[in-house]
């Protein structure tokens, strides 16, 4: 029954993107970012919650992280970067290929400590943080699930009291509830409740930019529609 929880919450951090990016300048002299580097993520940005591919994901990923190489200070790229990473490694478990989550987490691991050291104490990158753990975990749910089954609800517990308003934390709050069986904690009544509430909180939702997390709109509305 274990095992059959951990398969089913596989589900819990589906999204994916592509783009590509070139000619990126770094941040200028006096701290302000670059425009050249605010127009290059917001045509990779919006393609987050639109495209459902492996090849769409790689090519995302390779973009940011050349983003990110020019320009170190921001944190944006590494996460988003990171995000790549653990949603591509999500559709490979879903292809039934676990053995191709490790080296994807590997990747992704780097980016996500980057971020992190960047922009410390932030909702965003604890709900990256928690998508990763659970990542990790179904790569070898059995045998990891004491290690990174609690990283995860840890990481979504941080997120909740760091910005109890932002969206993405009750979306990933009402998968685990739907996903998970009701011997083990799960609910359907409550996945439901937990997605309004991520409803409510996307429709008074503001992104600090138009380069800043926005996601998980579209995964909301599937999500509401199977717990009907």
């Amino acid at each position: 029954m274990k095992k059959t929880i951990f398969i089913l919450m596989a589900a819990i951090f589906a999204v994916s993107a592509s783009a590509q990016s070139d000619g990126v300048t770094a941040s200028t002299s006096n701290g302000a970012v670059s425009e050249k580097y605010v127009k290059a993520m917001e045509a990779l940005v919006p393609a987050v919650d639109t495209t459902h591919s492996i090849e769409g994901l790689t090519a995302l990923a390779g973009s940011f992280e050349r983003i990110a190489n020019a320009e170190k200070n921001q944190w944006l790229p590494y996460y988003y970067a990171a995000l790549c990473y653990i949603n591509k490694a999500n559709m490979l478990y879903a292809m039934q290929q676990p053995d191709q989550i490790d080296p994807l987490m590997d990747k992704a691991e780097p980016l996500l400590a980057k971020a992190e050291e960047l922009q410390k104490e932030n909702s965003e990158v604890y709900c990256l943080k928690k998508m990763f753990n659970t990542g990790k975990m179904m790569a070898d749910p059995m045998s990891r699930f004491m290690t990174y089954g609690p990283a995860a609800s840890e990481a979504l517990e941080t997120a909740k009291k760091l910005d109890p308003e932002n969206p993405r934390v009750y979306l990933l709050e009402g998968q685990d509830k739907f996903y998970t069986p009701e011997a083990y904690g799960g609910s359907k009544e409550e996945a439901k409740t937990l997605f309004a509430e991520a409803m409510k909180k996307f429709e008074s939702f503001k992104p600090a930019s138009s380069i800043h997390p926005s996601w998980g709109l579209s995964q909301l509305k599937y999500m509401m529609s199977q717990a009907q």
